[in-house]
């Protein structure tokens, strides 16, 4: 349960919702587009479930971001809870 309490782990959740967010999506629109259902959107981003790396880069690619962006914006807040 530690990881998931992690600066990182925060990081990816709040990066995530806030690209989400910006696109306007709600949590069950980017669901559908990773064809998983809406509670594990709602579950990422309330910090109950990591994502892993090939996850990470489809949730991206529903963004419509690229991965590598989305990544530096997680390290970039990360090292904010860090500080």
């Amino acid at each position: 349960m530690k990881a998931l309490r992690s600066s990182t782990a925060r990081a990816v959740s709040i990066v995530l919702a806030q690209a989400r967010n910006e696109r306007g999506l709600s949590q069950r629109e980017l669901a559908l587009r990773i064809k998983r259902p809406h509670s594990v959107i709602g579950m990422i981003e309330s910090q109950q479930r990591q994502v892993n790396v090939p996850e990470f880069v489809a949730l991206a690619e529903a963004l419509g971001v690229e991965p590598e962006g989305l990544f530096k914006r997680v390290l970039k807040e990360a090292g904010k809870g860090r500080a």
